[in-house]
């Protein structure tokens, strides 16, 4: 596992928040517990490009971190969910915002792409 930067070198508190959120997968991790508590399988179909070992590093490290919940559930075959901590679920916000941001990006971008194949079409 990595190391933590809980002492930010740069002094600022978004350094220490993206040490323990940032990267490709916690974010979509994260994103997805918000619904509830989901089993590992479920979190591999709704992240399909995530391989089995990388999401189980990620989901243990969020776990230590203190921002998600593993409950392992005595019986055969094992069972286990994975959900959000309170401290996980004061996160929330910062997802739900970072989802609106990346649909109104997409949306901005389309609207672009599409103006400017317009514009190359009126050219010729």
């Amino acid at each position: 596992m990595r190391p933590k930067r809980l002492d930010a070198k740069s002094g600022c508190a978004v350094e220490v928040t993206l040490s323990i959120i940032g990267g490709l997968w916690k974010p979509l991790i994260l994103f997805h517990l918000l619904d509830g508590k989901k089993r590992f399988m479920e979190l591999t179909r709704l992240i399909p490009n995530v391989t089995q070992r990388v999401l189980t590093q990620q989901l243990r490290e969020l776990e230590t971190d203190g921002v998600v919940l593993r409950n392992v559930f005595p019986q055969v075959p094992p069972k286990v969910e994975y959900e959000l901590t309170p401290f996980g679920e004061s996160l929330a916000p910062i997802l739900v915002a970072l989802r609106d941001w990346g649909e109104c990006y997409r949306t901005q971008r389309n609207a672009i792409t599409a103006k400017r194949a317009e514009f190359a079409y009126d050219r010729t």
